[in-house]
């Protein structure tokens, strides 16, 4: 039995208290979008596991969701199919009933990534697309300058690739995906040439890593980032990334085929 925290989520923080604002700042990014298409292919049934709001779904695709958060569901848009509250480590279909699959900066969030990519991978006869970050790059960041705990709390939370691949079997492949200067799906590196984003409490709140961290804590990044800022030292250490089009940090995309 799948264990469930009190909104529905399998997750490690309770969507309805973290993400009341969670659409707000984690809007599809087009080009992240094209990404997520390629490795899908010319799927026509698409899976979603973990869909929160429906990011990177696609009218392209005839979409089956699944969220088994009730925060996260409510927050779907209503242009959007209904998401089947259900959790990735018992998934409610037959085998091979989906021509492709994806999630999306949802695998640490599950309760046994390798039960859930497992049926993932039962239900799916192509493609199964995982959107994730690589644990051994989270800490290069910038951020980690001003706020170790929290890039400290993603690296843990995030599988090893190679754990990745291993439960998903077949043929996997692992590509970089580059991050652009004005993203609009606000995860920690999309803020990589603009610190002064992160200044502002809602746009953190849409990373759940920031809720595993005191108010304490959040305070002193706050203070330590605008000193940094307000000094020149940022623009001294990291100005030349406020002009660079796009940044390959830890975000990746792997594409598993049987």
């Amino acid at each position: 039995m799948v264990m469930r925290t009190y909104d529905g989520s399998t997750d490690d923080v309770g969507h309805g208290t973290h993400r009341t604002r969670y659409a707000s700042y984690r809007r599809p990014d087009a080009r992240i979008a094209l990404d997520i298409a390629r490795a899908l292919g010319d799927a026509r049934t698409v899976l979603n596991v973990g869909a929160g709001t429906g990011s990177y779904e696609s009218a392209a695709h005839t979409i089956t969701a699944v969220e088994p958060s009730l925060a996260m569901r409510a927050q779907r848009p209503a242009r959007l199919v209904t998401a089947i509250d259900a959790v990735a480590e018992d998934l409610p279909f037959a085998d091979g009933q989906f021509d492709a699959a994806m999630t999306l900066f949802s695998v640490h969030q599950w309760s046994d990534v390798d039960a859930g990519l497992r049926e993932m991978r039962r239900v799916t006869r192509g493609p199964v697309a995982v959107l994730t970050c690589d644990p051994a790059r989270v800490r290069d960041f910038w951020l980690y300058e001003y706020a170790p705990d929290v890039l400290e709390t993603e690296a843990r939370r995030y599988p090893p690739l190679h754990h990745l691949t291993a439960a998903l079997g077949g043929n996997t492949t692992i590509e970089p995906v580059p991050i652009p200067l004005d993203c609009t799906d606000g995860f920690n590196e999309a803020y990589y040439g603009r610190p002064e984003l992160l200044l502002n409490p809602a746009a953190r709140q849409a990373c759940s890593a920031w809720s595993f961290i005191d108010d304490r804590a959040r305070q002193d990044f706050d203070a330590s980032l605008r000193r940094a800022l307000g000094s020149g030292a940022w623009d001294e250490a990291f100005g030349h990334l406020r002009g660079r089009p796009t940044y390959n940090g830890s975000l990746v995309l792997l594409r598993a085929t049987p």
